[in-house]
């Protein structure tokens, strides 16, 4: 990218802030864990809000979104809230409104990585992740298969902790997506997930609380069949800013710190209507966060994208 395309917002951000004296945080530019955000203190639109009303308000939930929608960092900011990480929600909405000395066990899966085109992917990709979470729990391996060492997880994490589990799961149908041109493999993965997913109707005994995303329908997948328990929240407008930036933010949270001609040209993205309500979410350009990092003392740069 040569000056001539880049270097009209690169310099107005660099003038004004020589000119002010500001120091700016980072960007949050691919950055998908709710920790690394706030310990690295980049900007954030605060969610916790939300996280809070879900837990109040039920058990069971299910959203989707296009993918770089902002849903990674919700499910990690669920994990986080779960595990007592207090320091990490200083100054946001939920800091004051939680106690902090009940932490539950956590299992998240997350398959938001990975081919799953080839048969068996599928199957050792659970089957790495479940030994993970057992590892760091200290529980002994379980059985062979996944849907009933999913359920022995939840079981023994209840049981050595005597608090029950939050079960978080990340891009819930990417395995199925991704062979749909090897229908063969698109069938093994749906049955396969199917099988998995009908552990936490099995298991809520043990559950305090379940939260899986997607990009496809929730009452449009068959392996869903036996979870009809969940509440799907993609249309609801209440939840409708649950992921990504919107107008507002962009507005609350940047712009204060962004002369205004600056905050148009590094903020991009697009709209979808939800529940009525149009939602954005937003591209922070490349420019204006290599601009950004380099006047803070930072090098480098990373590309820019949605926040996920």
């Amino acid at each position: 990218m040569t000056d001539r395309t880049r270097g009209a917002p690169a310099a107005g951000l660099r003038r004004t802030m020589r000119d002010t004296g500001a120091a700016r945080r980072k960007l949050p530019i691919g950055i998908q864990t709710f920790r690394e955000i706030r310990e690295e203190d980049c900007y954030y639109v605060d969610k916790t809000a939300y996280a809070l009303r879900l837990i109040d308000e039920g058990k069971h939930y299910f959203l989707s979104r296009p993918r770089r929608f902002g849903k990674s960092l919700f499910l990690d900011t669920l994990k986080e809230l779960f595990e007592g990480s207090e320091a990490l929600f200083e100054g946001l909405a939920a800091h004051d409104r939680w106690d902090w000395s009940v932490r539950h066990p956590v299992v998240r899966l997350d398959f938001s990585a990975g081919d799953f085109t080839d048969p068996g992917c599928l199957q050792d990709e659970t089957t790495t992740q479940l030994a993970a979470v057992e590892k760091r729990a200290g529980v002994e391996p379980g059985h062979a298969r996944a849907s009933i060492r999913f359920r022995q997880l939840v079981e023994a994490l209840h049981d050595r902790s005597g608090r029950r589990v939050a079960v978080l799961v990340d891009e819930y149908d990417k395995p199925i997506l991704d062979a749909l041109a090897v229908p063969e493999v698109a069938r093994a993965n749906r049955g396969y997930l199917r099988g998995l997913y009908s552990a936490i109707k099995f298991s809520d005994a043990h559950v305090k609380f379940t939260f899986l995303t997607g990009v496809s329908k929730f009452s449009k997948v068959s392996i869903f069949s036996d979870l009809n328990n969940f509440t799907d929240i993609t249309l609801e407008p209440e939840y409708s800013a649950v992921c990504g930036y919107t107008d507002e933010d962009l507005d609350t949270v940047f712009a204060p710190e962004l002369p205004a001609s600056t905050a148009a040209r590094c903020a991009t993205g697009t709209t979808a209507t939800v529940g009525g309500a149009k939602r954005r979410s937003t591209t922070l350009s490349t420019s204006c966060c290599s601009s950004a990092s380099a006047s803070s003392g930072r090098t480098g740069s990373r590309r820019a994208r949605r926040p996920s």
